[in-house]
């Protein structure tokens, strides 16, 4: 490869496909992706079209991806070091976590200066990123985790139908005594029921860890096509009525909604009591006092900054915690 001409990635090029690189998603799909993006943008010779980078071995595209990290570093002053912990420890980390096949290994075992590539790594940085710096140092990752909230190395997946369970239900369990950035605890919207499913699928595939699903209670037909798939170290909670913003005590939905509406309206605590789903009676409620339309995510965040207590917490989401928190299946 000594005939390549490379353009010279960018600091902030850099950083991003760093990013990219490290965040919690199936290995194969986030490696292709971001070699491919550096290739098609940055190898200029031999030039590559998408049709030609599919039919390189994992090797080539490792060894292509490598040189191009490499010679932008060296551009930038960084000297090239023979120091590769931080690929093995990368490695090791990936395949706890995920079933890797001997291609996907490949693209693993690279000499990516990884030891100067961090040094690019400064200010405020998202978790998966000051886990990576952490990995040049020999201190336990566990320990750091624990002691910064850093959330990974992640231990346990919680799959969501919506945003709203995303949002509050780790400020619920924090409350609750259990912080799920410090016990390795990654959450993710599915974004509906049925993505659920799917996501659940791919996961229990491909996932050596174990999974959380949390669904609505008209969510069963979904709850049973997901049963055959459930892995002994998984579980599932079907909610008990409604959805998430069901399960929200009446006296935190108006402390939030008075205080949003505090230079407006007041709301009493009847107009939450009736026999409908809380969304409902929220969007009328909205529509009625001649606000914006209701969204619940902005609802969820408004919602989360009043949280003070246990008191704010419904039973049925003390249960959902306690279940996630207690489950010994993870250790």
């Amino acid at each position: 490869m000594k005939s390549s001409k490379i353009k010279p990635m960018t600091p902030e090029q850099l950083k991003i496909s760093l990013d990219r690189l490290t965040r919690f998603k199936d290995t194969e799909t986030k490696y292709l992706r971001v070699f491919y993006d550096i290739l098609s943008t940055y190898l200029i010779k031999p030039k590559f079209k998408k049709r030609e980078l599919d039919e390189l071995s994992y090797a080539e595209l490792r060894d292509y991806t490598q040189e191009v990290i490499n010679y932008s570093l060296e551009n930038l002053g960084y000297t090239i070091k023979d120091d590769y912990r931080i690929n093995q420890k990368l490695l090791e980390y990936e395949n706890s976590i995920f079933k890797l096949d001997e291609n996907i290994q490949t693209l693993l075992k690279n000499k990516i200066n990884y030891a100067s590539w961090i040094e690019l790594l400064t200010g405020d940085l998202p978790k998966n990123l000051k886990w990576l710096k952490n990995l040049a140092s020999d201190n336990d990752s566990i320990r750091l985790r624990e002691e910064y909230s850093q959330l990974f190395p992640v231990e346990k997946v919680i799959i969501t139908e919506g945003i709203t369970e995303e949002i509050l239900l780790p400020v619920f369990a924090k409350v609750c005594g259990y912080d799920f950035d410090k016990n390795g605890v990654y959450l993710i919207s599915a974004g509906g029921k049925n993505q659920v499913v799917k996501l659940f699928y791919k996961l229990s595939e491909t996932l050596k860890l174990p999974v959380f699903v949390l669904l609505d209670k008209d969510a069963e037909e979904n709850l049973n096509e997901i049963k055959p798939k459930l892995r002994t170290l998984d579980r599932i909670h079907l909610l008990r009525s409604g959805e998430f913003e069901d399960l929200l005590p009446h006296t935190l939905i108006l402390r939030t909604l008075n205080d949003d509406l505090k230079n407006f309206s007041r709301i009493e605590i009847e107009c939450l009591k009736q026999p409908l789903p809380m969304v409902k009676i929220l969007e009328e409620l909205f529509k009625e006092k001649g606000l914006h339309e209701f969204k619940k995510a902005e609802f969820a965040e408004l919602v989360a900054k009043q949280i003070r207590s246990t008191d704010d917490i419904s039973e049925e989401i003390k249960d959902i915690i306690n279940e996630i928190s207690n489950d010994s299946s993870h250790s």
